[in-house]
């Protein structure tokens, strides 16, 4: 009861931690598009480079720090030596990465488009590299179950970059996107002085026979993680390649970008719901009758998504405000990236079929499948559509994937979801939906009251259906 208890209350910091960091960066949108006109392409730069960023990132750490926690808890390999290994290897990988980047950044920030702003590649360039070697130390944080410590700084880098970002944007009324880049190298800098501790008081020692067994084990993770973060950001790094014009393709990226961050409430709904339903499906595989459960942990994740949905859309008059005005034309985007993000909390909740089972392999097959389709479109409509080909593209390129796992997982490990009752909810939220955007009330007050009232049914059908009001007092 006590580990229960322990991992339950970790689950609770690194969970809480995570959504309350995504909401304060989140923080981030208003600043920067209202400081940053969507003519300038200010956010269209921001977007685009932390895309590059976020793809970088992960081939840095290429799977090392999953790798850590399998191989320093295996029982048979020194956690340390396991730790310094990990550590060095990561470390030689991104700083080599991070010299030839500066040697040859001139013509790395050209082939980008930003030659004439070098440095805002340059400073990303040390960001990521500080956030790779940092990724294992935080790992070993968490190794060593100290919760609270990872929390505290993951939040004193949001809390910081925030700061900065409100004192020059908002109180000097600056309008220079480079300064964004700059705070994040400055976090992050404070971040890798906090991590000393984490550091030092061991002996560095690279074990090359270890090394070797660890990156058998984390390479194919490469794989799968390179298919995973493309799926999220290939659009914005393609983008400035293949739309006709470039000066216009880092406006309408941003403008992009700027409005899909409102889809991204679903996103961070979602993450709330996977932080609990991850342990949960574990926790559950030998208990007899678990599949029904997962079944109806699908349906409520289902009914969770689609409520969170109908809000975001029926108070986009509100939401709107979270953007500059220049940015509301890409507002359009909305309910299909909304829509993809559903698919992929899906995705990942069919997934667990895989994993119960040891067949792993599957998730690569379907996340390269979702990643090439993706792109493909991506390249194919940018050109004809702007960004409303990348929202298409995410929709289908996640869509596909869910329904490839839902079949496949039906022949491996069979699972009766309540196909009839989930599709009766998704039937229910189409006609809201369509009620709320073909009925034409021109007063906002009048409008909110109504949509209000559309989505007071759909939880009044949720009630009625699945969450009785009787059976809920009984229990009390």
């Amino acid at each position: 009861m006590g580990n229960l208890k322990s991992l339950a209350k970790e689950t609770a910091i690194y969970g809480i931690s995570s959504i309350v960091g995504r909401f304060l960066n989140y923080l981030l949108v208003p600043v920067y598009t209202l400081a940053l006109s969507a003519q300038s392409g200010g956010y269209g730069v921001v977007t685009n480079i932390y895309a590059w960023v976020a793809l970088v990132l992960v081939m840095l750490i290429f799977g090392m720090e999953t790798g850590f926690f399998r191989f320093a808890n295996n029982g048979k390999d020194d956690p340390m030596r396991v730790y310094s290994t990990t550590l060095l290897s990561v470390a030689s990988v991104s700083l080599t990465f991070l010299v030839l980047g500066l040697v040859f950044l001139k013509p790395i920030a050209g082939w980008l488009e930003y030659g004439e702003h070098p440095w805002y590649v340059g400073m990303m360039m040390i960001v990521v590299a500080m956030d790779a070697i940092q990724s294992i130390p935080f790992a070993y944080l968490r190794y060593k179950k100290r919760p609270i410590k990872f929390a505290a700084l993951k939040l004193l880098f949001i809390g910081l970059n925030i700061t900065l970002n409100l004192v020059y944007y908002v109180g000097l009324k600056g309008d220079d996107v480079g300064y964004a880049f700059f705070f994040n190298l400055v976090c992050t800098a404070v971040v890798m002085l906090c991590l000393v501790p984490e550091l030092r008081g061991f002996a560095y020692v690279l074990d090359r026979a270890l090394l070797r067994r660890m990156l058998s084990y984390s390479l194919p993770l490469l794989v799968l993680g390179l298919a995973g973060i493309l799926n999220q950001v290939a659009d914005k790094i393609i983008f400035r390649f293949v739309y006709p014009d470039q000066a216009e393709a880092i406006v309408q990226l941003g403008i992009y970008g700027a409005a899909s961050k409102i889809a991204m409430v679903m996103a961070m709904l979602t993450q709330s719901f996977r932080f609990a339903y991850e342990p949960f499906v574990f926790g559950k595989s030998r208990e007899k009758g678990n599949k029904e459960m997962y079944a109806q942990a699908m349906k409520f994740f289902i009914i969770f998504t689609l409520l969170a949905f109908l809000a975001v859309m029926f108070y986009l008059d509100i939401l709107r405000y979270i953007i500059g005005r220049d940015y509301w034309p890409g507002l359009r985007v909305v309910p299909i990236v909304m829509a993809a993000e559903m698919f992929m909390g899906i995705y990942f909740n069919l997934s667990f079929w895989y994993k119960l089972i040891d067949e792993t392999r599957w998730g690569a097959y379907f996340s390269l499948i979702g990643c090439a389709i993706l792109v493909t479109m991506n390249i194919l409509l940018i050109p004809r559509y702007s960004y409303m080909a990348c929202a298409w593209a995410g929709f289908v390129g996640y869509g596909v994937p869910m329904l490839l796992s839902y079949f496949v997982g039906q022949r491996k490990y069979p699972i009766h979801y309540p196909l009839k009752s989930i599709g009766l909810y998704v039937l229910l939220a189409a006609v809201l939906y369509v009620a709320a955007e073909y009925v034409t009330i021109d007063n906002i007050v009048l409008r909110l009251a109504y949509r209000t009232m559309l989505l007071l049914i759909f939880i009044a059908y949720i009630i009625k259906k699945d969450l009785p009001l009787k059976q809920i007092l009984k229990r009390r």
